[in-house]
């Protein structure tokens, strides 16, 4: 048998599509939303916590499943830290100030310095446990923060996980551009819905004059992928000292205007009874 290339349309084998595992029998997630990049550094991590605060102060119960095992932030982000409990049923998350729910391998460190070590599928394992082994209780939207690229955790997530959509996250130059398509590709291979692209690093805004400063271009790149596949722009974040401070500072719960027009889009695409 040839090596599952796991692209059904174009495979000749006669097997079954993958199932998706189930979250623990204590969970009810009504909406999963993985943010993707196609390569590391482009602010992907702050972009899910925009987006999961964003829905929290919606009203929305939130969660935040940190899938990047050997480079974990989300738990930083938001001012997280020590281990998390667990009893004969299962492992209950973090939560944040804001009451948003986080698991991540951070959490599970005796130093959250300590790097973890791990091949690929071991690091797969521990994202499936993630979402089957951890009591999540009743959950309206959870973002699930992946590690870069088209590798094994992000396949994992994909075709273990019930995903109901994808934002890709990205930068304005044109070098991009060709990584943005890898990642949305495979999201078109596994069958599972873009929602949309957020550019982040978008500009600078002098904060004498005011003026709007392309450091990276105009994100002419970003909007030609978008039109070739018909994906909105969800967002435009630019470089802002407040956002850095609030990643570094342990205060995400804090909101951005700038992520407001992705979240309004999600909530009406996959729409759920805020509370």
């Amino acid at each position: 048998m040839s090596e599952c290339t796991h692209n059904c349309n174009t495979c000749g084998q006669k097997c079954s599509a993958p199932q998706t595992d189930n979250p623990h029998e204590l969970s009810r997630i009504k909406r999963v939303i993985a943010v993707v990049s196609g390569k590391g550094g482009v602010g992907k991590s702050s972009v899910t916590a925009m987006l999961a605060t964003a829905m929290n102060n919606k009203g929305y119960r939130t969660a935040v499943l940190d899938a990047d095992i050997t480079g974990p932030s989300i738990p930083k982000m938001y001012g997280v830290h020590g281990g998390v409990q667990s009893d004969g049923s299962g492992i209950f998350p973090a939560q944040s100030a804001g009451g948003i729910r986080i698991i991540s391998s951070n959490l599970l460190l005796e130093n959250e310095s300590d790097p973890i070590v791990w091949r690929g599928p071991i690091i797969a394992g521990m994202v499936k446990q993630f979402w089957t082994d951890v009591i999540w209780g009743d959950v309206d939207y959870m973002f699930i923060d992946c590690p870069p690229g088209t590798g094994d955790v992000p396949l994992t997530v994909f075709q273990s996980i019930k995903i109901d959509g994808i934002v890709v996250v990205t930068t304005p130059q044109s070098l991009v551009s060709m990584i943005v398509e890898k990642a949305v590709n495979m999201a078109n291979m596994m069958k599972i819905p873009v929602l949309g692209i957020v550019e982040n690093m978008s500009y600078v805004v002098c904060p004498d004059c005011g003026k709007r400063i392309d450091v990276f271009g105009n994100g002419k790149a970003v909007g030609d992928v978008a039109q070739k596949f018909g994906l909105p722009v969800l967002a435009e974040i630019p470089y802002d000292a407040r956002l850095v401070e609030a990643a570094d500072g342990g205060k995400m719960d804090d909101e951005f205007d700038y992520i407001a027009p992705a979240a309004d889009i999600l909530e009406s695409g996959l729409p759920v009874k805020a509370h």
